[in-house]
Order: structure tokens, then sequence, then C-alpha cells
């Protein structure tokens, strides 16, 4: 009979545990980090002396501010502490609820949320926007507010 009662308890604690593992992250706010980013051209956010073939390694500082989000989609604006341009975003969340792939009007987001206010976010663009600059950058971005 203990068993039984120890197997039942197992199986009720999975059942109310799975739907929060499941649930679809809130990622409304602000996020800002910090890191560094390889830069072939010149843009807003990564000035200096351009070069279409000599790589430079620049500093980062963005900030995104989630404005809405509809269930697994999400949108907002950009800037950085270079540019404050307020590029308009869009995200979609895939359905492990960690992954999110998204774009700007000249790149594209690979992000991998860590934990609620967490998240790595991988960045680039290829060169065929309007400033014609190639970017590829990963870092941390942590939730300032919600």
């Amino acid at each position: 009979m203990k068993l039984v009662i120890l197997i039942s308890a197992v199986i009720i604690a999975a059942a109310v545990e799975a739907p929060a593992q499941n649930a679809i992250p809130d990622l409304k706010g602000m996020w800002s980090g910090k890191g560094k980013a390889i830069v072939l051209g010149s843009n807003p956010h990564h000035s200096g002396a351009p070069s279409p073939d000599t790589p430079r390694v620049r500093d980062i500082e963005a900030t995104h501010v989630v404005e809405g989000q509809d269930g697994q989609l999400a949108w907002g604006r950009s800037s950085s502490a270079a540019a404050d341009t307020k590029e308009p975003f869009v995200w979609s969340v895939a359905n492990d609820n960690k992954s999110i792939i998204g774009a700007d009007p000249d790149g594209y987001f690979r992000i991998t949320l860590i934990s609620a206010d967490r998240m790595e976010k991988c960045y680039v663009h290829n060169g065929s926007g309007p400033t014609r600059s190639i970017v590829a950058a990963c870092y941390i971005m942590d939730r300032v507010t919600r």
C-alpha cells in the first residue's frame, strides 16, 4: 500500500510540474547586455573607420524593449549605447520555450533563454542591409524591468 501511495504521489507531482515546464515565457520588459562583436564595415552601432576587408572587434552594449507579446510571438525595439535607433524587431519562441529566432531590418537573432530573466543573444547580419556591414555577436542579456 505504501508503494502505491508513493507511486501515486510521484505521478501527481509530475503532472502538476509539467505545465510549468511547458509555459510560454513572458518576454515583455527591458533587456540589457554587454559583449563583443566582430564587424566588417560600419553601421550606427559600430562606428569607426570601416573596412570591407579587415574585421574589427568592437564593444557593444544593447537594449531590447519587448513592447508586446501574443503567445509565442514578441515584438519591440532595439537600441545600443552608441546609437539610440529604436530599430523594430520581431521574435518567435520555439516549442521548447527556450529557443527564440527573430529579425530586425538588417539582421537576425538566435536567442536561448537561460532563466526567466536571462538570455544568451546571438545576432548577425550579412551585408545585404542598408549599411552593407557584416556583424556577428553573442553575449548575455538580463531583464532590467518587466
